[in-house]
């Protein structure tokens, strides 16, 4: 790979995909690199394949399952906390938070940019992570770049790059950027919840249903059925 190449961090959700399409429009080489950590919505990898297949990267799904095993208390890895409901910047949606998740997917995605000579690494995060997700803000952002800086000296290039082009839009304005670049959006996944449809109810289906609101985009998205709707 060339120094204009980018490892993306890609789950199969609409922002990753998003993400992908865009670094792609920009001339970069992609690598796209997945991550299973036994998240309850694992299904959603299924969805970072079909954008891999799309785009004609390629792409690994790195093996977690073991560690995401000792990240208990998070309603994406420990089956007995239940997937809260509501809209995304509540207080409530912490019981989401996977300790250290991106801190680990980073440090892995700038080990194989490294060693594969790419100039950098591509994360999707955007502003309406920031209330409640702590490694999917500015400060993140900036400390896991120098890190990777530090402990690759004399091996990673000046230049290289932590790639955040979302890091402050709003899902609506990513929504929009993936409109123009015509990203298939019912191949992504979000719904915590992994079950055969976008539940509609829990945090990132609010979120996601917001953002295509307010872009004043269709939704292509499967939803279950509203309670008590016909």
């Amino acid at each position: 790979m060339s120094g204009a190449a980018a490892v993306a961090v890609v789950s199969g959700g609409l922002d990753s995909t998003v993400l992908a399409y865009h670094l792609r429009a920009e001339g970069r080489d992609l690598r796209l690199l997945s991550f299973d950590y036994g998240q309850r919505h694992a299904r959603e990898l299924e969805f970072a394949g079909l954008l891999a297949a799309g785009l004609g990267a390629r792409h690994d799904i790195v093996d977690l399952r073991s560690a995401g095993a000792l990240l208990r208390g998070s309603a994406l890895t420990d089956d007995v906390v239940e997937v809260p409901e509501g809209h995304y910047t509540d207080e409530s949606m912490r019981a989401t938070v996977v300790a250290n998740r991106n801190a680990i997917f980073v440090s892995l995605a700038v080990g194989v940019a490294v060693a594969e000579g790419a100039g950098a690494v591509g994360l999707g995060v955007h502003a309406g992570d920031h209330p409640i997700y702590p490694d999917c803000r500015p400060e993140f952002v900036a400390g896991a770049e120098r890190l990777a800086r530090v402990a690759n000296e004399g091996f990673i290039s000046e230049d290289f790059r932590l790639l955040t082009p979302f890091l402050y839009w709003s899902k609506a304005d990513i929504v929009r950027r993936g409109t123009e670049l015509g990203v298939p959006f019912a191949d992504t996944w979000s719904c915590y919840r992994g079950e055969a449809r976008h539940c509609g109810r829990c945090g990132t289906c609010v979120e996601r249903r917001e953002a295509f609101e307010l872009a004043g985009i269709p939704d292509p998205t499967d939803y279950e059925p509203a309670a008590g709707a016909a």
